[in-house]
């Protein structure tokens, strides 16, 4: 209940930039979802999820969303994990807790536009066998091991995300921030599974999210560097 108090009760400068950020978190899986080998695993994820032609509309969309709520669930418990801790480091390193998210971020964007290149751990290597008809716990199952697993182009953005996360310090606004990030993600798959014509279309749009991903890492970047300069600008 305080963290809720804490968003609306921050004047409007304040709400605006938790609405902001909130907006930013949605758009951040919606580009990590039309990014190009995002797109080249969408067809494989709808008829593997339930999108064969023997489903249904109806059972191709249940799955789909129970797909999602999947994902939703680990970003969600990913956002309560990044304000817990985040509150915690920020009360114990102080201003050394906004010097290494600065250099997450700093890393992070450099990895987006292409100066960095290193691996991502990830927890899952391989989606599990679809061995089952199961209309709500198989593809929920799925979701979140397809949010364990993550993928080379959204695993970066999350990542971005996941600090703004930790340094708001604000659990409900984490919590919100994560599962707008699994919606945003997801909402191209729903589009995508329930209108097969419309998959051509997302993928013309694929040679333009290569350039608001180069964005995101500069933009990652500029933050980074602002955050340097607030630590470091009494010094000066």
């Amino acid at each position: 209940m305080d963290n809720f108090v804490q968003i609306f009760t921050a004047g409007n400068s304040g709400i605006i930039t938790w609405l902001f950020m909130f907006a930013v978190a949605f758009a951040g899986g919606v580009v990590a979802s039309v990014s190009p080998c995002s797109l080249a695993m969408l067809p494989l994820m709808i008829g593997y999820v339930g999108g064969c032609s023997k489903e249904t509309p109806y059972r191709t969309f249940v799955q789909l969303c129970c797909f999602i709520l999947g994902t939703a669930i680990v970003f969600t418990v990913i956002g309560v994990i990044c304000a817990v801790t985040g509150s915690v480091f920020a009360s114990v390193f102080g201003g050394y807790f906004t010097l290494i998210m600065a250099s997450i971020l700093l890393i992070i964007g450099l990895k987006i536009i292409g100066i960095l290149d290193f691996e991502i751990p990830v927890i899952i290597k391989s989606m599990p066998q679809n061995n089952t008809s199961s209309l709500f716990v198989y593809p929920l199952l799925l979701g979140v091991a397809f949010a364990l697993a993550g993928t080379p182009c959204s695993t970066p953005i999350l990542a971005g995300i996941m600090v703004f996360a930790a340094m708001g310090k604000n659990l409900l606004a984490a919590v919100i921030m994560l599962f707008l990030f699994a919606v945003g993600q997801g909402l191209i798959l729903i589009v995508a599974g329930m209108f097969t014509s419309g998959l051509k279309n997302i993928k013309k749009f694929a040679c333009y999210t290569d350039g608001l991903m180069k964005i995101s890492g500069v933009l990652l970047i500029l933050v980074s560097l602002y955050l340097f300069y607030k630590v470091f600008s009494p010094l000066i």
